[in-house]
């Protein structure tokens, strides 16, 4: 009974060992399952840690090149801020101011073309030149166009020269400084700078009315209307005319915008006076046609706006004054190129008008004063150039916007 009861005593002892044991196996399968599932989060997040790793890694990159950008950008700026803006800007306008230095001289030659074509000169060589330098122009070759305007320049001058050197007095001409009383004359007239033809009509006062005529009746600064000489002379009953004032015909380029205008002072026979606006305080001369006495003046801002009067026109230069010849435009090209010169002058109470033939401006003048004007007045000349005497002596010439007539009082 004893050891019976010390077998089940001793197997009765072991029960606690083997529950330790199971403890033991499930707290080991407890950590196991636990290191398990913080194994599979460790994974995870070693595999964020490594996408962070990598979208850093790309961010770095694309910072850096940023960086990269913003560098070459502060270079450039830095580049532009270290220009010389000014010397740039100065330069740009030095080269705008060539081309269209060299566009207004085109257009300026081309008007000299055209004026030449007026005289009756030949143009064909100067023609072909002229197209040559519109086409350089036209490629942007600004040097080689200004090269060519000035060739041709120089073959216009030559051409001009020659021309005056066709023109010979007719040998039916009388030589005569003693100007006609009344009436009609062509002449040839000596001075010490040659012999020049000059084609005249004289109104004495007494029994002749001088007046301006307009094709407008109010002032115009575009497409204003224009009408031939021998036009005026028929509706206003006149017995002679002459070409008025300098103005923009429609044939030349710089006349855009003001075709027909003219800008001088001028009463017409209507008592209506033009571009007031234009010339209250113009240093041009002007002439004064006041009934039984004719005026002229230094600058038409020494007169005032008298209706009182027959006409006054005013132009440029005066020619004669006092009896002597007057500083005119001499220095201008297109006053000592050869021409015929229209003129509108006085000796006593007897006004003339007409033409000095191929002469330049001076040379226009000591004609006039060796016929023994008082004063003398220049007048539009070129292919305005227009005398009427019972007919054409010289012209027709181009329409014109307003003339220089004589009426039978």
């Amino acid at each position: 009974m004893g050891l019976k009861f010390r077998k089940n005593k001793i197997a009765s002892a072991k029960l606690p060992k083997d529950k330790h044991i199971f403890v033991i196996l499930f707290l080991i399968a407890a950590i196991g399952a636990m290191l398990f599932l913080y194994y599979g989060k460790i994974q995870s997040l070693q595999s964020s840690l490594s996408s962070a790793y990598s979208e850093k890694d790309k961010n770095y990159q694309e910072l850096t090149k940023i960086a990269t950008d913003l560098d070459t950008l502060k270079k450039e700026y830095d580049t532009l801020k270290n220009e010389d803006q000014k010397k740039k800007n100065d330069e740009l306008k030095k080269n705008i101011d060539e081309i269209e230095k060299t566009y207004d001289r085109a257009v300026g030659i081309y008007e000299d073309i055209l004026a030449l074509k007026e005289k009756g000169g030949k143009t064909t060589e100067l023609d072909k030149l002229f197209a040559e330098s519109l086409k350089q122009l036209s490629d942007q070759k600004y040097a080689d166009a200004d090269k060519t305007l000035t060739t041709l320049a120089t073959k216009i001058k030559e051409e001009e020269t020659k021309f005056a050197a066709t023109f010979t007095i007719p040998a039916n001409v009388a030589a005569s400084n003693t100007p006609p009383g009344t009436g009609y004359s062509r002449q040839t007239v000596s001075t010490d700078s040659g012999n020049f033809m000059v084609s005249m009509v004289a109104g004495d006062l007494g029994s002749t009315k001088v007046i301006v005529d307009t094709a407008s009746d109010s002032d115009c600064s575009n497409n204003c209307p224009v009408l031939p000489l021998a036009t005026y002379v028929s509706r206003s009953g006149a017995y002679a005319g002459v070409n008025g004032s300098y103005f923009c015909p429609a044939s030349y380029p710089t006349c855009a915008g003001k075709t027909n205008t003219y800008d001088l002072l001028l009463m017409n026979k209507n008592k209506n006076y033009f571009n007031s606006d234009n010339n209250v305080y113009s240093n041009n001369p002007a002439v004064i046609f006041g009934g039984s006495y004719v005026r002229f003046v230094g600058a038409a801002s020494s007169w005032g706006r008298d209706t009182g009067i027959d006409s006054m026109i005013s132009n440029y230069p005066l020619l004669v004054s006092g009896g002597n010849i007057a500083s005119g435009s001499a220095s201008d090209p297109k006053m000592t190129s050869k021409g015929a010169r229209s003129f509108v002058a006085n000796k006593g109470n007897t006004v003339y008008i007409g033409v000095v033939h191929s002469a330049t401006v001076p040379e226009s003048a000591k004609a006039l004063k060796a016929l023994g004007m008082e004063n003398a007045l220049n007048l539009d000349d070129g292919g305005s150039t227009a005398l009427w005497s019972g007919g054409y002596k010289v012209g027709p010439g181009r329409e014109l916007p307003n003339v220089i007539l004589f009426i039978k009082r």
